[in-house]
């Protein structure tokens, strides 16, 4: 069947978008990108072009942008176009070319979109795409969520064109003398796309004639079975795992004897940083003592006891702040201090989160910073025998994760208070005290 019919049939089976919408086709210049908007002129659509120049290529680059718009000119589309100095974004944020570019493409085509109403943002990838995708995510563990490949819809984005094979295109290309343009980093290896297109699917088509059909015919049961193979994950994921504030809890016993445990583990860490590679390093954690833990970039994960504890990496904490003057709020890692002055409140408060101090005994400025080894208080009611932190938090049964986000407010170098835990005894209020400061901590 003529590629035109078969497009023509599968968008009005998909029902991508209602006849009356307008549609933003992103296209480069490339044959993909030219035949979908051939394709689209010929079944009658309503659409109008996005081109990106990202200044990478210099002369070549602003020829494909000619291109485009030339052929915009001649069919009466309407033409938009940007132009990226991509180079400086990539030393802005410290990304790769394509990603960078991928980032700037997609937030001015939607930015776009939203300006001038169109429904769906629509891209020229096809079969031979999904395969290559399938097989990088294939080859980087992402697990069964790398198998469906490409979406054929992802919210306002569509890609119409993932039935065809690079050949159809091609075909379709020649027969209707459609212009387009090469990119020449196509034809290079310094990708991981171009590679796998290059290396890997050219052997996998000389062996299996119908190859890229049938791994497109596989992603879409990949895709149906991920629909049922999520329905059992979350399943087991809302009896594994606990939310209590901000942190997760896993309980050991119950992790161990859950089946398949590799699978189950992997879904319960993805969503917190921990890749296909740490699965192993975490199941041994059940089997660890108290303390031991595994690090993503964004989490860690402790074993405590019977529970595996899976806590939010703090960055970019002010580890010292200084109080001058009281009334005030302070946020200090993930919490929130506030401090206001009382001359009528002499009892001892009985929420720890809340501690009344007599204001004489204090000298400004005073500290609040994050507990240290070797820090020591003497503990209220305990007849002013000193303690260790430390000690505290063996005898208060505290996990390793909620140390890291221990606070002590410090006066003249002398703990006054262990935030949320105890008061010292040389800083509590009597009937004596004349004013009292008063001190709230939450969670921010």
């Amino acid at each position: 069947m003529d590629l035109l019919k078969r497009f023509i049939e599968n968008w009005n089976k998909r029902q991508f978008a209602d006849k009356q919408q307008t549609v933003l086709l992103a296209v480069s210049g490339g044959s993909d990108s030219m035949a979908m908007s051939h394709l689209f002129l010929k079944a009658g659509l309503s659409f109008s072009i996005a081109h990106c120049n990202f200044q990478l290529r210099g002369e070549e680059a602003d020829k494909d942008e000619q291109l485009v718009r030339d052929w915009c000119f001649d069919n009466n589309i309407v033409f938009h176009h940007v132009r990226f100095d991509t180079k400086e974004k990539m030393e802005e944020w410290g990304k790769g070319v394509q990603e960078t570019a991928r980032i700037l493409r997609y937030e001015w085509l939607e930015n776009l979109r939203k300006e001038q109403g169109y429904s769906h943002i629509v891209t020229a990838h096809h079969a031979n795409d999904n395969v290559e995708t399938l097989l990088m995510n294939l080859f980087k563990g992402t697990g069964i969520a790398g198998l469906h490949g490409i979406p054929v819809v992802n919210e306002r984005i569509i890609r119409p064109l993932l039935f065809a094979q690079k050949k159809d295109i091609a075909s379709y290309i020649a027969k209707h003398n459609i212009p387009y343009r090469d990119d020449a980093s196509n034809a290079t290896d310094n990708y991981l796309r171009n590679a796998v297109r290059h290396h890997i699917v050219p052997v996998v088509e000389e062996w299996f004639k119908d190859g890229v059909q049938q791994v497109n015919e596989s992603i879409n049961r990949f895709s149906e079975a991920e629909i049922l193979y999520r329905k059992a994950v979350d399943r087991e994921l809302k009896r594994l795992i606990e939310k209590r504030g901000n942190d997760y809890y896993i309980p050991v016993r119950k992790l161990i004897k859950t089946e398949p445990l590799s699978t189950i583990c992997y879904e319960l860490l993805q969503p917190f940083g921990f890749t296909a590679l740490q699965v192993t390093p975490v199941l041994n954690l059940l089997t660890a003592e108290t303390g031991k833990r595994v690090e993503s970039q964004t989490h860690h994960i402790i074993r405590n006891r019977d529970f595996l504890i899976i806590t939010a990496k703090q960055f970019n904490a002010t580890d010292f702040i200084q109080i001058d003057s009281v009334p005030c709020s302070i946020h200090a890692g993930k919490h929130q201090f506030v401090f206001s002055a009382d001359d009528d409140n002499k009892h001892i408060p009985s929420d720890n989160n809340i501690a009344h101090i007599d204001i004489e005994k204090l000298s400004f400025p005073l500290i609040l910073r994050r507990w240290k080894t070797g820090d020591y208080f003497y503990p209220l009611g305990m007849g002013m025998k000193k303690k260790k932190l430390s000690k505290l938090f063996i005898d208060n049964k505290v996990p390793l994760h909620e140390k890291e986000h221990v606070w002590v407010l410090e006066s003249d170098k002398r703990i006054v208070w262990v935030a949320g835990m105890r008061l010292d005894e040389r800083f509590k209020v009597k009937e004596t005290t004349q004013n009292v400061l008063v001190v709230k901590k939450t969670d921010a």
